[in-house]
């Protein structure tokens, strides 16, 4: 089979058809993508700086827009990390970051296209699954790295095994990698699955240039458990690595010296992959969170925007003459608890906050008609659940819609009664929680204070704080919180990745520290379910149907657990300019706004093969 290598996606497309005439934003879609982190820094926590979504949008600050000298530069926005604290091995935390950009500078083997339910071959030419398990890619030849040297084989297999060191997914389902020529790479699979090939293609690939000896040296330690002493040694000086400078193999290059604390600057990288085909010879991307980027959107200094926009921003964007673009994120904002705290380990406590929350005023409140309440709590997108479930078992699952009185039913049966001062107590002592959400974020924000006076009012005192959004990654991934919003879900149609993100991503081994310390060995309906083993079953194989089983399975049981509190899912409201720097982009009908913003970018897309053209 080439390289039409097809997800169990194909019903879910039509699906997100329905979703893309949504209304607006998302969420961890927002934040800049990082592998497993390092060291948790210890800079103080920011105060919210958001304003809610029903206060008017910002006037522009910056000065009008004007084209390039030219006519061939894109400008866009994103969040990426300053240096000093920014830097650039993309394997670790504080990575500067180049969010959906990424694609454009360590360009993966592939792409996917959804409304055609295949993979769209990048670096990777082709690729077959052949006998004995093996998965062979077929790459582009001709592709020069921005340093010079030739992209090979060697660079995906240092990649690879860097990866395993760093506790990658793919590595759950593959057991070695080897390169029989220059243009050739194989992958063992050691657990067979749909969902494998997706965490091949689409990692970023980093030059051997820049990575070869540490690269050798894990890969002479693949015998070893990704776990041995050796190992983490290895881990530890990855993550402490830093190289001289940024070097990429896609159509873009950084100019190091173009960074500021507003912008930076990619140019063409002659060599790179579809450097020949891309229509600007320049990115710029403007630095900063929703705050920052409303002013410079509503100056027309932006193309293109994926940041959270509150309801009263969005519309002074269409009174500027933007156009608002919609397509879906299969995510949203969810409360993550901390389970060394004695109350939230309690199931009873957490089903009693799920029913005591109106999720669809918090979407509401957050984010308009973009953000819609979740119903079915399976973790992951309710567009999904009838691809996956059967009638019968959906018919199982508890919607937890908003009843105080179920609420204050499990907490009495849990042993807690309601204080004089209306709030709840137990043994253990009162529900008093902190709650932080990423301050910068106004959709994530705005979603945290109004979950705060929902549960206050019920009599669960809680307390928010923002923190700035690239120490709220840290802080959870360290166990420093007791409630926080984070992302649940994935831009993927198979909900392993949603299970990922709900419950691997702060949890060891992939995050650095104890995050959220869930157990994954739990009790449902008196029997132990191991959590971790069910996300692992749920993509193992080729069989979907099995497949839907241990999926049923999980949903039910997450269900019942809620290890985390899904509240609503988000749709995009990007801001597009068309007619300054970029003549326009697709209809609204075109099926390339089917792909998700943050998993495979559609403009990112648009860009890599030349459809996005400049307005001159």
């Amino acid at each position: 089979m080439k390289h039409r290598f097809i997800f169990p996606l194909l019903i879910s497309v039509a699906l997100i058809i329905a979703a893309c005439g949504g209304a607006p934003a998302t969420q961890q879609s927002e934040a800049p993508t990082a592998a497993p982190a390092a060291e948790a820094t210890t800079a103080p926590a920011a105060e919210p700086t958001a304003a809610p979504a029903e206060e008017p949008a910002a006037e522009p600050t910056a000065a009008p827009a004007e084209a390039s000298a030219d006519g061939k530069e894109f400008h866009g926005a994103w969040p990426y990390v300053l240096p000093p604290k920014g830097h650039y091995n993309s394997f670790v935390t504080d990575f500067l970051g180049f969010g959906i950009y990424q694609d454009l500078l360590e360009t993966p083997l592939a792409t996917y296209d959804w409304a055609n339910a295949q993979f769209i071959p990048w670096l990777g030419t082709e690729w077959t699954m052949d006998e004995d398990n093996w998965f062979t890619v077929k790459l582009r030849e001709g592709v020069k790295w921005s340093d010079g040297s030739d992209f090979t084989s060697q660079d995906v297999v240092t990649t690879f095994y860097l990866a395993r060191v760093m506790s990658h997914a793919a590595w759950r389902y593959i057991d070695q990698v080897e390169a029989p020529d220059a243009t050739t790479v194989r992958f063992h699979f050691s657990t067979p699955s749909s969902v494998a090939p997706r965490f091949i293609l689409k990692l970023f690939i980093r030059p051997h240039s820049v990575y070869g000896e540490l690269g050798e040296r894990a890969q002479a330690l693949a015998n070893e458990p990704a776990d041995s002493e050796a190992n983490q040694a290895l881990r530890q000086e990855l993550t402490e690595f830093r190289p001289a400078e940024y070097v990429t193999n896609g159509p873009y290059k950084l100019d190091h010296s173009s960074i500021t604390s507003s912008r930076l600057t990619l140019v063409r990288n002659e060599g790179g992959f579809n450097a020949d085909k891309v229509a600007f010879d320049r990115i710029v991307l403007f630095w900063g969170e929703t705050p920052d980027i409303t002013p410079v959107v509503l100056s027309k200094e932006v193309d293109y925007a994926t940041h959270g926009f509150p309801p009263a921003t969005e519309k002074s964007f269409i009174d500027n003459g933007l156009r608002i673009i919609r397509p879906a994120t299969v995510s949203g904002p969810a409360i993550f608890f901390n389970y060394n705290n004695v109350h939230l380990a309690k199931p009873e406590v957490r089903q009693a906050m799920a029913y005591a929350v109106k999720r669809d005023e918090n979407g509401i409140v957050s984010l308009g008609e973009s953000g819609v309440a979740v119903k079915y709590m399976t973790g992951f997108s309710d567009s999904m659940v009838p691809v996956w479930m059967s009638e019968g078992d959906i018919a199982k699952l508890n919607t937890y819609d908003y009843d105080p009185a179920k609420a204050e039913e499990l907490l009495t049966a849990a042993g807690y009664t309601k204080g004089g001062d209306g709030v709840w107590a137990g043994p253990d002592g009162r529900l008093e929680f902190e709650l932080t959400a990423p301050a910068e974020f106004a959709d994530w924000s705005a979603a945290a204070e109004n979950l705060a006076q929902q549960l206050t009012a019920f009599g669960i005192a809680t307390t928010f704080r923002g923190v700035q959004f690239q120490q709220h990654v840290q802080d959870v991934q360290q166990g420093n919180f007791v409630l926080a919003i984070r992302g649940w879900g994935a831009g993927n149609p198979h909900p392993f990745f949603s299970y990922e993100a709900d419950l691997l991503t702060f949890n060891p081994p992939v995050s650095p520290g104890p995050g959220m310390n869930f157990p994954f060995t739990q009790t449902v309906n008196g029997t132990e379910v191991d959590f971790n083993a069910l996300i692992t079953a749920t993509a193992e194989g080729m069989d979907e149907e099995a497949q839907k089983a241990a999926v049923t399975e999980l949903a039910l049981a997450f269900n019942q657990l809620l290890p985390i509190v899904p509240l609503w899912e988000r749709y995009g409201n990007n801001p597009a300019l068309e007619g300054v720097r970029v003549a326009s982009f697709p209809p609204d009908d075109d099926p390339i706004w089917l792909n998700p913003v943050y998993a495979d970018n559609p403009v990112v897309i648009l860009l890599m093969d030349g459809r996005l053209q400049p307005a001159n």
